[in-house]
C-alpha cells in the first residue's frame, strides 16, 4: 500500500462527500446517513448517525479490502449560541481550506466572523486521535472527537 497514494484518496474522497456536499448513498445500516466516493481501485464510505449529536465511521477500501479507518462523536454543546447548520457551514469552509493545504489531520486554525474553527492531532496516517471545536465569542460551542488509523 503507497501511502501517499492513500493521503491523496482520502483527500479527493473528503472534498466529494461531506465538505464538498456530495449526494448521498442509500443507507448501509438502518437510519444511517451515508456519503460514498470511488477512484480507481478505492472506495471510500463515510457512515454516521444524528444531526446536531452524531456518531460516524469513515472507512476506505483498496480492491474491496478495508485498509484506513476513523471514527468520530461531534456534539453542539451550545444550541442557543449556534445551531447545527452554522457549526456545519463552519466546518466544511475550515476543512476545506485544510484540504486546499493538502492536508487532514490537526493544527489547523479557520476564522468566519464571530466563529473560530480549531483542530489538533496526534499521529499520523497510520495511526491518529484529535479533537477538533469551534468558538463563538470565545466559548466552546461545538466539539468532536476522532481517532483512526491504517488496517491490517
Amino acid at each position: 500500500m503507497n501511502l501517499e497514494h492513500l493521503h491523496d484518496f482520502i483527500l479527493s474522497a473528503k472534498s466529494a462527500t461531506y465538505v464538498g456536499s456530495g449526494e448521498p448513498a442509500p443507507p448501509c445500516r438502518t437510519n444511517s446517513h451515508d456519503l460514498a466516493f470511488k477512484q480507481g481501485d478505492f472506495r471510500y464510505l463515510d457512515s454516521y448517525f444524528g444531526g446536531s449529536d452524531f456518531i460516524g465511521e469513515e472507512v476506505v477500501y483498496h480492491n474491496d479490502q478495508p485498509v484506513w479507518g476513523m471514527n468520530y462523536y461531534g456534539s453542539i454543546l451550545v444550541p442557543d449560541r449556534v445551531s447545527a447548520e452554522q457549526a456545519g457551514a463552519m466546518i466544511k469552509a475550515s476543512l476545506s481550506k485544510m484540504y486546499a493545504a493538502d492536508r487532514f489531520l490537526g493544527g489547523w486554525t479557520h476564522s468566519v466572523e464571530d466563529l473560530v474553527y480549531h483542530d489538533s492531532s496526534e499521529g499520523g496516517l497510520a495511526h491518529f486521535s484529535g479533537y477538533e471545536w469551534i468558538e463563538k465569542a470565545g466559548e466552546k460551542v461545538y466539539e468532536l472527537f476522532y481517532h483512526g488509523g491504517l488496517i491490517q
